[in-house]
């Protein structure tokens, strides 16, 4: 494969994923479970990737990031059709392991930490003086924590906003430290997301600059 074939494909990526999430998007709101809360749950993943293909000619992600996202972004249209409590598959796992509750609502957290440590990593790098280290690892996972703090602040908007047609959406299963669990997985996530991933991800942005 020659470079300009390679750069071709590396092009086209970004674009595929896009058709693969609206027509995800497109099942996702046949039949959902609560429209309300179809609406509040893909909101974040429609503006996503809608801010993305805006800013595509200024400022294009590595392959590794938008792959990141897509998947966050899919998580977050099948909880918006079935809800994050009645997730089928994470359903099954509840009553197969005798667990006592529905995790995907938890997953679902955990991702909002691992993937934007990604995204605010790659901005940080390329648009500041900020190189690898400390004070990069502190700030991605403090934006990280910041932004699962305000999630939850717009979570509780809506509910005393609305009353009770914010529950799907809130989620809670009846845990009264739901939302502590929620920033605690985004902070988890983000650690997580540092860790692993911090080594291919500059390698990635390395190739980019070439």
């Amino acid at each position: 494969m020659n470079q300009a074939t390679a750069r071709s494909q590396h092009d086209r990526y970004p674009f595929v994923l896009l058709v693969l999430l609206v027509l995800v998007l497109i099942w996702s709101f046949i039949h959902p479970a609560d429209h309300f809360t179809w609406v509040l749950e893909v909101l974040p993943a429609i503006l996503g990737a809608g801010l993305l293909v805006a800013v595509y000619r200024q400022f294009r992600f590595t392959n590794l990031v938008y792959t990141l996202m897509w998947l966050h972004a899919l998580i977050l249209i099948v909880g918006g059709h079935y809800t994050y409590a009645e997730m089928p598959l994470f359903n099954w796992i509840r009553d197969t392991f005798g667990l006592e509750r529905n995790y995907y609502d938890r997953l679902g957290h955990f991702v909002q930490g691992f993937v934007p440590a990604l995204i605010v990593r790659e901005v940080l790098l390329r648009k500041t003086t900020l190189g690898s280290g400390g004070w990069l690892t502190f700030l991605t996972v403090s934006v990280c924590l910041a932004i699962s703090a305000a999630y939850e602040l717009i979570e509780f908007a809506v509910a005393k906003a609305t009353g009770t047609a914010a529950e799907a959406f809130l989620g809670t299963q009846g845990d009264i430290w739901d939302t502590q669990w929620d920033m605690l997985l985004a902070l988890l996530g983000a650690m997580t997301a540092v860790i692993l991933l911090s080594g291919v991800h500059n390698k990635l942005l390395k190739q980019l600059r070439h």
